[in-house]
C-alpha cells in the first residue's frame, strides 16, 4: 500500500544525472547548466541519522571533459550515491499496478474507490450568483473529474484546479457515486461547498496556492503623488501579486507591477494609524508595500492568501517518497518484490562488472552491496525503459535497459547465467508495464462516455 508506506517516509536526496552530450564542449556546458538548474529545483535536505543516502554534488563538482556525474555511484564507498531518475522526471507517469490490460484504465483513473497516486486536500467554495454560482465543471463518474475552472470564479479563488478528482462533497464520499448524484448533493448543500479533492501529483507536485482578487488601496510613496490609490489586485497560483488600475483591465492590459511573494514578510501594520492596513516586504529589494482593505474580514482574506503564497509547501512526488523510504529498509524487508537476487552492473568508466544484490519493486530497481547491507546504495527508476537481451563483448547474454531518449543512460546488467537473465528480463518488463505515460492515461480516460455538469 503506497499510502501506508508514504506515512513512514524518510526524506532522502536524489542524485540527478548530469551527463552532457559528447558533440562539443559548448553543448556540454549548456547541458550542464540546465542539469544544474534541475538539481537545484529538486534538491532535498538529508534526514538525520546514519541511514541517509548522502549526496555531495555541488555546482562546481563537474571537472571532466564531458561534464558528467558519477555513474550511479554504486562502485565505491567514497563516491556519491542515489537514484538515477532522469526519465521519470522528464515526463509524467501514472501507476496502474497490475491492471496492464489495454482495456483497463490506469489505477488512478479507474473505477477503484480510492486512487493511489493522489494527494488529498480540502477546498471550500463560497456560492456566488448566476446560473453557475461556483464556477467549475465536472465530468465522468467513478471518479468524477474537474475539467474546467472559470477565471475569476469562487472555485479558482479557492484553489480548485483542472484535473482534480472529487473524493467527498459536503462530507459524503463520492468516489463510487454516480455523477448526477454527486452534482445534486452539491446543489442541495449549504452556500459554502466543501469538497475533498485529490490532485494527480505527477501533474501537480506542490500544494496548490489559492488565488485572490479584489480592490485594495495601495499607499503611493512617489515624490510627486503621495497618499492611497485604489487598485485591482490579483494574486496568482504562481505566488505572484499583480495589480491594475481597474478590474476591467485584467486580461486586457499588462499589470502595472508584478511582485513575487515567495519568501516575503506579510503582516498587519499599525504604524500608520489607519485601520485594516497590512504590509508586504518582498524577499528581494528594500521596498515595503502597504495595503488597506475595506474591512477586517477582507484584510484577513488577503493576509491568509498572501501568507500561503509567501510560504509555499513543497512536496515530493508520492513515488519519490515511497522509493526513498524503501532505501532505508534491508533488502528482504521491501514487501512483495517482483524479483530479487544477484546482478552485475557494467561500470563503463572502468570497463568492469560490479556485483550488487538487487530488489525489483513496482518499476524501481534497488541496489545493495550485499544481502545484509542497509541502506540501499542507490537505484534506477525504470519508467519508459525498454528491456532486451543482448550480446556484449565476451558475454553471450546481457540485459540491456535502453531509455526512450538518447540523452539518458543505457544500463547493462548480467545475472549468474542465461536462465537467470531471462527470469530478470521477464520481471523487468512486467514491472515497467505497471506505469503508463500520463498523456496516454488521460487520453484513455477521456475516451470514456461523456457525463458533465456545470456547477
Amino acid at each position: 500500500d503506497l499510502k501506508s508506506e508514504l506515512n513512514k517516509t524518510r526524506k532522502l536526496p536524489l542524485l540527478k544525472d548530469t551527463r552532457a552530450s559528447d558533440s562539443s564542449q559548448e553543448e556540454a556546458i549548456d547541458q550542464w547548466a540546465r542539469r544544474r538548474k534541475q538539481f537545484k529545483d529538486s534538491k532535498k535536505c538529508s534526514s538525520a541519522g546514519g541511514s541517509s543516502i548522502n549526496s555531495t554534488i555541488t555546482e562546481g563538482s563537474v571537472n571532466s571533459e564531458d561534464a558528467r556525474s558519477l555513474d550511479l555511484g554504486l562502485h565505491s564507498e567514497n563516491e556519491d550515491r542515489g537514484f538515477y531518475t532522469e526519465n521519470f522526471h522528464s515526463a509524467s507517469w501514472v501507476f496502474r499496478g497490475d491492471d496492464v490490460s489495454p482495456n483497463n484504465s490506469p489505477r488512478c483513473l479507474s473505477k477503484r474507490p480510492r486512487p493511489v497516486a493522489i494527494r488529498e486536500r480540502t477546498v471550500k467554495i463560497a456560492k456566488g450568483t448566476g446560473s453557475y454560482p461556483w464556477g467549475f465543471r465536472i465530468q465522468f463518474s467513478k471518479p468524477i473529474l474537474v475539467t474546467e475552472v472559470d477565471t475569476n470564479s469562487a472555485a479558482e479563488e479557492a484553489g480548485l484546479q483542472v484535473g482534480d478528482i472529487l473524493i467527498a462533497v459536503n462530507g459524503t464520499d463520492v468516489t463510487s457515486m454516480p455523477h448526477s448524484e454527486a452534482a445534486n448533493l452539491a446543489r442541495k448543500g449549504p452556500d459554502v461547498l466543501t469538497m475533498v479533492v485529490g490532485s494527480d501529483i505527477s501533474r501537480y507536485p506542490n500544494t496548490p496556492r489559492p488565488t485572490c482578487r479584489g480592490y485594495l488601496h495601495k499607499r503611493t510613496q512617489s515624490a510627486i503623488l503621495k497618499g492611497w490609490r485604489k487598485r485591482w489586485f490579483v494574486l496568482k497560483h504562481s505566488g505572484h501579486l499583480q495589480y491594475y488600475k481597474h478590474k476591467k483591465d485584467e486580461g486586457k492590459c499588462k499589470p502595472l507591477e508584478i511582485t513575487k511573494l515567495e519568501g516575503a514578510e506579510i503582516g498587519v501594520d499599525t504604524s500608520l494609524g489607519k485601520p485594516f492596513v497590512f504590509k508586504c516586504i518582498p524577499q528581494s529589494g528594500s521596498r515595503i508595500f502597504y495595503f488597506c482593505a475595506t474591512s477586517n474580514q477582507e484584510m484577513k482574506r488577503w493576509l491568509e492568501a498572501m501568507d500561503k503564497a509567501a510560504h509555499p509547501v513543497h512536496q515530493n512526488h508520492v513515488w519519490v517518497d515511497v522509493t526513498l523510504h524503501n532505501t532505508a529498509l534491508p533488502p528482504l524487508a521491501i514487501k512483495n518484490p517482483e524479483c530479487l537476487g544477484l546482478l552485475h552492473q557494467l561500470d563503463r568508466s572502468r570497463d568492469v562488472w560490479v556485483q550488487h544484490y538487487c530488489i525489483l519493486k513496482d518499476g524501481c530497481l534497488y541496489f545493495y552491496a550485499t544481502l545484509r547491507s542497509t541502506p540501499a546504495q542507490g537505484g534506477l527508476y525504470l519508467q519508459g525503459y525498454i528491456v532486451s537481451e543482448q550480446a556484449l563483448g565476451s558475454k553471450r547474454s546481457v540485459i540491456e535497459l535502453k531509455p526512450p531518449s538518447e540523452e539518458f543512460k543505457t544500463f547493462y546488467l548480467c545475472a549468474e547465467n542465461m536462465n537467470e537473465n531471462k527470469r530478470w528480463i521477464t520481471a523487468l518488463k512486467a514491472s515497467i508495464n505497471k506505469w503508463l505515460p500520463l498523456h496516454q492515461a488521460i487520453q484513455d480516460f477521456m475516451n470514456r462516455p461523456l457525463e458533465e455538469t456545470r456547477m
